[in-house]
Parts: C-alpha cells; sequence; structure tokens
C-alpha cells in the first residue's frame, strides 16, 4: 500500500463535493498573494517535473534489468543498471525532500501572508463589528480557511503537475511498449472508479459530520470552561447533564472513526485489489507475448511495474477540477473578510491632537448605529441573512463641553444614551451628524494613535488579558519601566496586593482577569489607565456592580487618574458625582437636565427624581 494510493483515497474523498462556480476575480487575486512566492513556486514545479520523470525511470531500468538477465548480457551491463536504479532512488530521494522543503517554505510563507491580511485587517474593523460577530467563526477563516487557501499551493498545484507529468510519461512509455497491454489495463479503471467515487463521497461525508460534531464539542467546550459558564453550570446542577450531552457526541465522534477507518480500508483495497488484477492481466498477456517473441520478457516486467504507477494519478487527476475549487472557495472566504471595508477609517493627511490642556465638546451630534450589512456578514454571524435593522437614530443633538481640567458627569435611566456618548469620544463610533472635538478638532481629522493617546477610556467591567499583570500594563505603554508600573499600582492603590502576590508582577491574572476580585480588576485596568497618561479621561461606569468596600477602594482610584485631567464620568451611583463642575441628565438620547448637584436637586426635576429614589433604597433595610 504505497502513497500514491493514499493521494487517490484524498482525490475520491474530495471527488463527489458540490462543484463551485469558477471565479476568474478570485483567481486573480489568489495570483497576487502567490506572485510573492513566484520563484519557490517556479522551483517546486521544476521539482515536481524531476521526481516524476525519476518514477517512471525506474521501472524501466527494472526491465532493461530482466532483459540483460535473459539475453546473458554481461555483469557490467547488470552491475551498471542496478548502480543506476540506485542512483535514481538516491536522486528521488533528495528531490523529494527538496520538494518538500519548498512545498513547506511556499505554503507556510501564505499561511503567514493571509493571517497577517486578516489579523490585520480585522483589528481595524469598527466595535459594531464585533459585537455582531460569532467569534469562533472569524476565528475559523484565521485557522481553517486560510489552511484551506494553503492547500491549493502545497497539495492540490503539488499532485496535479506530478499526476500529470507521471500519468503522461508512463502512458507514452506503456504504449510505446506496447499498446494493446495497455489498453486492457485501462479496461479495469472503470471498474474502480465508479465505486471509488461512491466510497469517496460517503467517506467525505463522514468527514464533515465529524467535523460538526467537533465543532459543536468544542464550543461547549469553550463556553462551560469559562468561569461564568461554569458557574452557570453549577448553579443550575448541570454537569451531569452536560457530560452525558458531551459524551452523546464524543460518542458518535468514535463511531464514525471506526466507520471512516474501515471505509478508507476497503478502498484501499480495492484499489490495490484493482492494481493486482490488472497486474496479473498484464503478466498473462505479456508472458503470453513473450513466450510467442512478439515482446521482450523485460518489457513486460515494465509494464507491470509502470501499472502500479498508473491508477493513483489517473484518480487524482478526475477529482483535480473540483480539489481546485474547494480550495478557491477556502480563498473567497478569506477575501469575503478582507473585502468587508472598516466602517471608521483615518483620513489622508490627518493631524496629531494639539499639546497643551484638552477640551473635549460635543456639539449638536446625531448618531445611530450602523446595519448588519454595514459591518458584518451572515456568515461571520452565522445566519441565513443578516439582520435589517438599524440606522435608528439614538442620540439627538447632545452638546456640551467639557473645558480642560473639569468634570462633567452624564446620569439618567439606563439605555438613554450615555453610554454611546461615551464611545463618540474615542472613536470607538463616528457620528452621523455634528461632530465630537477635542481640542476644537474634529475627531475625524486626528490620527488614530494621538486620539488613543489623548483620550482614556474605561468601561464597567475592567476587561484584562489572560496574562500577566506587567503585560496587561504595558498593553497601555509597552517602554513603561519597572518603576513606572508600580507607581501606576501605587496610585491605583494596588501596589501592596500585587507585592503580595507570590509572582508579582509577573503572576497571570486568567481569563478577563477572573483571578481578581471585581474590584481588583478594576483597579487594575485604572492602573493601565494612569500609565498611558491620558489628558482626557472617559469612564463609563467604572463602580458599576462593586460592593461598597470595592467601591471606596476605586474610587481613591480613580481621584488619582482624574487629577489634573479632562473627565467625562457616566455614573450609576449619583452620590460619587455630587462634585462634578457640571452634572448632564440624558434621557432617550437628549439632554434633559443640566447643572450641578445642588442646582439640579434645587430644580426638582428628573435629577432629584433619581437622586431621592436612590438616595431611599441605599438606606431601605435589606430584604430576606
Amino acid at each position: 500500500m504505497n502513497f500514491s494510493h493514499w493521494m487517490a483515497l484524498e482525490s475520491a474523498m474530495h471527488g463527489k463535493q458540490r462543484r463551485h462556480p469558477f471565479n476568474r476575480r478570485t483567481l486573480r487575486r489568489v495570483w497576487d498573494f502567490a506572485a510573492r512566492h513566484r520563484r519557490a513556486l517556479t522551483v517546486f514545479v521544476l521539482l515536481s517535473v524531476v521526481a516524476a520523470v525519476l518514477t517512471v525511470a525506474t521501472p524501466v531500468l527494472a526491465g532493461m534489468v530482466v532483459d540483460a538477465i535473459v539475453k546473458g548480457a554481461s555483469t557490467s551491463r547488470v552491475i551498471w543498471l542496478a548502480s543506476a536504479i540506485a542512483l535514481i532512488a538516491v536522486a528521488d530521494a533528495v528531490v523529494g525532500m527538496a520538494a518538500r522543503w519548498q512545498s513547506s517554505k511556499i505554503g507556510e510563507g501564505l499561511i503567514l501572508d493571509l493571517r497577517r491580511a486578516i489579523f490585520g485587517h480585522v483589528q481595524r474593523m469598527p466595535i459594531a463589528f464585533f459585537t455582531r460577530t460569532h467569534t469562533g467563526a472569524l476565528v475559523s477563516r484565521l485557522n481553517n480557511d486560510v489552511i484551506g487557501a494553503q492547500r491549493a499551493f502545497t497539495w492540490t498545484l503539488s499532485e496535479v503537475v506530478s499526476n500529470i507529468i507521471v500519468l503522461l510519461l508512463t502512458l507514452g512509455v506503456m504504449l510505446r511498449l506496447s499498446w494493446q497491454i495497455t489498453l486492457l489495463a485501462l479496461v479495469l479503471l472503470p471498474v474502480f472508479l465508479v465505486p471509488a467515487r461512491r466510497m469517496g463521497s460517503r467517506l467525505a461525508h463522514l468527514e464533515r459530520e465529524a467535523a460538526d460534531l467537533n465543532a459543536a464539542m468544542t464550543t461547549q467546550m469553550t463556553e462551560r470552561f469559562s468561569a461564568p459558564g461554569a458557574t452557570l453550570v453549577k448553579l443550575f446542577a448541570r454537569p451531569a447533564r452536560e457530560e452525558d450531552e458531551f459524551g452523546r457526541r464524543a460518542e458518535r465522534v468514535a463511531r464514525i472513526g471506526v466507520r471512516t477507518a474501515m471505509g478508507q480500508w476497503v478502498f484501499l483495497t480495492a484499489l490495490a485489489l484493482v492494481s493486482a488484477l490488472a497486474a496479473a492481466l498484464v503478466y498473462g498477456l505479456g508472458g503470453f507475448m513473450a513466450l510467442s517473441g512478439r515482446l521482450e520478457a523485460g518489457t513486460v516486467v515494465t509494464l507491470a511495474l509502470l501499472l502500479t504507477r498508473l491508477y493513483a494519478p489517473l484518480t487524482g487527476l478526475a477529482s483535480a477540477r473540483v480539489d481546485a475549487m474547494t480550495a478557491l472557495v477556502s480563498f473567497e472566504r478569506v477575501f469575503e473578510v478582507l473585502d468587508l471595508s472598516p466602517l471608521i477609517t483615518e483620513k489622508p493627511g490627518a493631524m496629531a491632537v494639539p499639546d497643551g490642556p484638552v477640551a473635549l465638546e460635543f456639539d449638536d451630534v446625531r448618531f445611530s448605529y450602523p446595519a448588519a450589512d454595514q459591518v458584518s456578514l451572515a456568515s461571520l454571524e452565522e445566519v441565513a441573512t443578516l439582520d435589517t435593522r438599524g440606522g435608528v437614530e439614538v442620540v439627538h443633538g447632545v452638546s456640551f463641553r467639557v473645558d480642560p481640567g473639569h468634570v462633567v458627569a452624564l446620569v439618567g435611566s439606563s439605555g438613554g444614551g450615555k453610554s454611546t456618548l461615551a464611545s463618540l469620544a474615542p472613536r470607538l463610533y463616528d457620528v452621523d451628524g455634528g461632530a465630537v472635538r477635542v481640542s476644537g478638532v474634529d475627531v475625524r481629522d486626528l490620527t488614530f494613535d494621538s486620539i488613543r493617546g489623548t483620550v482614556g477610556l474605561v468601561t464597567q467591567d475592567g476587561h484584562l488579558f489572560h496574562e500577566t499583570v506587567r503585560e496587561n500594563l504595558l498593553f497601555a505603554r509597552p517602554d513603561a519601566d519597572e518603576g513606572e508600573l508600580w507607581d501606576a499600582l501605587r496610585k491605583a492603590r494596588l501596589d501592596d496586593l500585587i507585592a503580595a502576590l507570590p509572582d508579582g508582577l509577573d503572576t497571570v491574572v486568567g481569563e478577563r482577569g477572573y483571578r481578581l476580585s471585581g474590584g481588583e480588576r478594576q483597579r487594575l485596568t485604572i492602573a493601565r489607565l494612569l500609565l498611558a497618561r491620558p489628558r482626557v479621561v472617559v469612564l463609563d461606569e467604572a463602580t458599576a456592580h462593586l460592593d461598597s468596600t470595592s467601591e471606596a477602594a476605586v474610587q481613591a482610584a480613580l481621584a488619582n487618574a482624574l487629577e489634573g485631567r479632562t473627565a467625562l464620568v457616566i455614573a450609576h451611583r449619583l452620590s460619587t458625582i455630587r462634585q462634578a463642575d457640571a452634572i448632564l441628565v440624558i434621557e432617550d438620547g437628549r439632554v434633559l437636565e443640566r447643572g450641578t448637584h445642588a442646582e439640579l436637586l434645587a430644580a426638582g426635576g428628573r435629577y432629584a427624581e433619581l437622586y431621592h429614589t436612590q438616595f431611599a433604597e441605599e438606606t431601605q433595610p435589606a430584604v430576606l
């Protein structure tokens, strides 16, 4: 059972899959990526041709050895032919190794190019893209589809080239030696090819089913093995049911594995059997012709050996187009992501934020969240069609100004538009009308780097990466030294805690920082903000969902974060923003009231209602 038989199995497994229409534009774009490896591809194709020639040369020389023995040729000739066979074997190994190295170099280079292109492109997508996209589907483009695209060069291309060369040389030599025996050998091909394609289709179906089940198990593990998922399972007493559900899928994959293994064995055995039967025909008819003097004995041996190199290439080429189309589908799925234009782009000739104190201004701002077709793909959301809703205005002509060094607070009911306004300052979204200005310059006229360096945002979830404390801090400023890290932690009231950890700054905080408490996570994000040294700070309910002790610690850290900085604060607990220079009540995307804490209380409007309601709730005894 040689390697060519496995190649035939692979081709048959793809032969019955749905054909994809040929797309010239996709092919041109594929070539744009491949052109970067043009020289390596040329060398690879040449090596494949040489390998194919060497593959056919060995049977011819073997037949010549037999003829030399039968005819009683000199010993030196037999030794010379045997040496030539040995040299060809060595050359074949060297060429095969070189071709494999070149193939790997091209394939890995292509994977590198595609992954860099997709990752860089996705990083430039707006937040709206990530709020809609299924993370697993996006990661699949970086892994499965990129590897599928690579297959076009490291597998399909090499197989097509080598199969064509081997097939043409083999048929040419066989027809020259005996066209009668060659035609007889080809008669058995349909006997194998038709059931082989059917078996290949069945195996491909089993592979797809196993892939779907494995994907489902991966999703289940990813969700259940996270801290929130594991907590939910335990709270609702579902471990046994989850285990049973996972076990059923795993058991189905195991059964598919057995059926696939048996199907592969049957396929390969059938290919070997048909090759053996064809060889028997060759030996039978060839032997008869040799005995009758119409054929040399060595020619019979050559034909029999060449026959073993005939069936696998024929089977592979029968499915070559489908293999190529399958690879092109992977390329199209990659290009589909690359073609999704970022909704927010940096303006050519954009300027940096001017030096000095910074004012933040919202001037008649109007905003509506983008529709799905502007920022997403149905395949990335894993839906049949995209949600057509969107474009409904949620911020209506909001205007206010935060002077340098001042604090303005936004309060109001949930869903009123406060967080939306906060996301417009660092340009996570773009306004539909009006303008957001930093130091008098529209943020759309500023460079991304200067915006990120000027405006710092702390959200209520306090997201951290599954990395060390040091790496999470350096994410804000990679060039910060050890002293600056500890200074930021000290100002965030976190230095004693980090110093007490076994690995100090090199302690891994866990996925999303779950090894730390809520208050500790939030203070670490504040330390990260302090390290970045933004001139404008936006706090989006940074103390929400914290207990009184944690809130006090975070508030102390925030005092350092806000000192001397322009600040926009969204607060759920109104007691935390009483000292703000101005307070705006945001309801239904509009500024309903504005003034200081005392002025708004005296006015007896919505702010006073919110304040007194919250104060009453906080003083009510707990109900058990």
